[in-house]
């Protein structure tokens, strides 16, 4: 059993935009979460992870960057930054960061001089060629722009102002490890890959399938490409060495297989990585904008492949939701009549695997998606064009149709700001913020909750005391229970001849259940319901420790 840090930590994600505003101009900040750090220290978790905070014009939220090396104005300054970390580090929080290194954003140093001429020291910098392929941008459209200077197309595989950087060229590289270790040498510690497995391309840019919309599919040809394990490990070697940091990947249509070639310690590439199959089981004919019910055998046996694939060889990421995600109370829950039982249940089910959780903020409040009735009021690049071409250019589906899909699943549901409190604009801001407030933030929110036992905030808390109490949580064995049974989730951790066994019904009516519970005490249980053996009431969860 190798013991690490990183592996009996918890992280909580933060999404500075919208964690709170400390200078009254509806954006959050670098301050605003310097002051709310003792909340965080109260709550018990031990990193957090910032979204990107740099130098960014913001069209993808600052997953465009134009500075890596500076702090986006509307966050405050690299002073304010140096002053976060030192005062998380005194309270003994770690800070992780994020780094987007598959593409830059089309205002950085580097792009600008990349497109002034074919000869431009700066031109293989980025991807160009003479004439694009078939292939489709993750955000609409071609994933190809051309740019008139030079009459050619550069690739980009999220928005046109994202340009991919050429992992191909040795002296990129070389200047995003030196811009990495920058950070390392600043006292960081951690670092989250945005995309990172995207970064090595197949270099003869076949054409993709084409399926439903106009453009052919990239993925196979952009995801895990032939010198991915070659980067990452040179990564490894020029960075991650020389420091004792968490790394986690973010590595989308990820297999098994991959991951554990990412993770295992052999390897000496990352700790972690995140992969997407949970995230990806209510997609329909039009991928996350199809708005459909998750099935709860498919989550099973996804979340048990996972365990069980890297038990012994690399390590889970545990999260439910994110910056890109819908909040899980709304999507693997019950977000009216059983919020406060689903989110504690859906928390328990989680902590209790074998990994690293993520908390994404808000999520320890049970926040829910948001329903804005206007297209107006949703401000996610990704959304906004996935209307025009599905509505409005290419009529596959109705407003109504799409509408229903952006409250499901569009990402601005886990950005509306933070709720603090029941005063105006949910206490994230004393003006009007950057995005609408969800409007339940008057029962939903902070203030109501940390002196609470019975409140879910509570309940992580108690969650992320007993992992740090009981190493079973953290490193023992996975055994799966109940896998065909189509409305509860269960499985067994063991070590050291001590069994922990977990049950969730993920369904809002009462269950029974043949799986003998170990003579033994009740560990954590998410709400007061009378205990009947066999027996789950609606979103109830147990944990036995024996």
């Amino acid at each position: 059993m190798n013991k690490q840090w990183w592996k009996e930590a918890v992280v909580y994600q933060i999404y500075p935009r919208s964690f709170c505003d400390s200078n009254h101009d509806g954006i959050g900040d670098l301050q605003g979460i310097i002051y709310k750090l003792d909340y965080l220290k109260d709550l018990g978790v031990d990193v957090l992870w910032l979204c990107p905070v740099y130098q960014s014009p913001n069209t993808d939220n600052g997953y465009d960057i134009s500075d890596y090396q500076d702090i986006m104005s509307d966050f405050g300054t690299m002073k304010d930054f140096d002053e976060l970390l030192q005062k998380a580090h005194e309270k003994g929080l770690k800070i992780m960061m994020d780094f987007v290194l598959n593409h830059s954003s089309d205002e950085h140093a580097w792009f600008i001089e990349s497109k002034k001429s074919k000869d431009n020291p700066y031109r293989d910098y980025y991807i160009w060629k003479d004439q694009p392929n078939n292939w489709g941008s993750w955000f609409s459209g071609s994933a190809w722009e051309l740019d008139e200077t030079t009459n050619m197309y550069y690739l980009h595989i999220f928005a046109k102002k994202q340009p991919d950087l050429n992992w191909e060229n040795p002296k990129l590289r070389k200047d995003i490890y030196q811009m990495m270790n920058w950070w390392i040498d600043k006292g960081i510690d951690g670092m989250r890959l945005d995309v990172i497995n995207l970064i090595s391309k197949n270099q003869d840019y076949p054409d993709g399938e084409v399926s439903q919309g106009l453009y052919g599919d990239l993925s196979p040809f952009c995801t895990s490409g032939p010198r991915i394990h070659e980067f990452i490990q040179e990564m490894n070697r020029e960075v991650f060495s020389h420091g004792d940091i968490m790394t986690v990947g973010e590595t989308p249509n990820v297999t098994v297989e991959e991951a554990r070639r990412f993770t295992c310690e052999e390897s000496n590439e990352l700790q972690m990585v995140f992969q997407f199959e949970h995230m990806g089981l209510d997609m329909g004919p039009y991928g996350k904008w199809t708005d459909r019910r998750f099935n709860v055998l498919d989550l099973k046996k996804t979340l048990f492949k996972w365990q069980l694939a890297l038990q012994d060889q690399g390590w889970n990421s545990l999260y439910w939701n994110n910056h890109d995600q819908p909040r899980v109370v709304s999507r693997f829950g019950n977000d009216t009549v059983y919020r406060e039982k689903s989110a504690k249940m859906l928390a328990l089910c989680l902590h209790m695997l074998k990994g690293t959780p993520y908390i994404y903020q808000g999520e320890e409040l049970g926040m829910t998606n948001v329903k804005f009735d206007s297209l107006d009021d949703y401000r996610d690049v990704e959304t906004l064009n996935a209307y025009q071409e599905l509505v409005v250019e290419h009529h596959k589906l109705s407003h109504e149709e799409m509408m229903k899909g952006i409250h499901s699943k569009g990402r601005d549901n886990a950005r509306t700001p933070m709720q603090w409190s029941d005063e105006a604009y949910a206490g994230f801001s004393d003006t009007t913020p950057w995005i609408g407030v969800n409007p339940n933030y008057h029962t939903i929110n902070a203030q109501s909750q940390v002196n609470d036992p019975d409140s879910i905030y509570a309940f992580y808390r108690k969650l992320i005391q007993l992992r740090k109490q009981y190493e079973i949580i953290v490193y023992g064995k996975f055994i799966p229970l109940a896998e065909n049974n189509p409305d509860i989730i269960a499985y067994q951790r063991a070590l050291d001849g001590k069994t922990l066994t977990v049950l969730c019904n993920f369904t809002d009516q009462t269950v029974k259940h043949n799986i003998e519970i170990p003579d033994g005490s009740t560990l954590l249980m998410t709400n007061d319901d009378h205990l009947i053996k066999k027996t789950l009431t609606p979103y109830q969860a147990i944990a036995y420790l024996k």
